[in-house]
């Protein structure tokens, strides 16, 4: 998958890449104040190498890295969500991480409206979901931007930093686009 959008586009992860999802899961530079890029890294990076081994990308969870000018960027991962029983009561969850360098460019934007256009394209999802933090005003702009909808706040659903965070839920549907 290679899908411009500008100078932004979104790539497979390879092979090569691993040692800089590594750097950037060690990197400081590469953080938030909370460190939340390096946890997120980490349990990608896991996540990658079970893929690996177990030779599957599959379309309900996948990994893809945010490239500007074909430099790297950031990634973006999503995952399955499970609404009900059945198979059409699945969501795809995204979740995006872009450098600290990279950020407050318009990257986030353009790369989440990339991924979900594929992932309206080449999956039968319905609905694609982000959250944020309620403190991280720039990733709720880049979601609306990216023609996400607000949908309401997560009450207490994240533990970070050693307190309970509320979050800020986001979804694009297929009868959206």
């Amino acid at each position: 998958m290679s899908m411009p959008e500008g100078s932004v586009r979104l790539r497979p992860v390879q092979q090569d890449d691993i040692p800089l999802l590594d750097r950037w899961r060690t990197d400081r530079d590469s953080t938030d104040e909370s460190g939340a890029f390096l946890a997120m890294h980490r349990r990608r990076t896991r996540t990658l190498e079970r893929w690996q081994q177990n030779g599957l990308l599959a379309e309900d969870e996948g990994l893809v890295l945010i490239c500007r000018d074909d430099e790297p960027v950031g990634t973006i991962q999503w995952h399955q969500v499970a609404y009900g029983a059945n198979q059409g009561s699945q969501a795809l969850n995204i979740g995006i991480m872009i450098t600290a360098a990279a950020r407050g460019q318009g990257i986030g934007s353009q790369a989440q409206r990339l991924i979900a256009t594929y992932l309206f394209e080449q999956t039968l999802a319905h609905r694609i979901e982000a959250s944020t933090d309620v403190t991280n005003i720039a990733e709720q702009r880049a979601l609306e931007r990216a023609g996400f909808t607000r949908e309401g706040i997560l009450r207490g659903a994240q533990f970070r930093l050693g307190q309970w965070h509320d979050m800020v839920s986001y979804s694009k549907l297929r009868t959206d686009v």
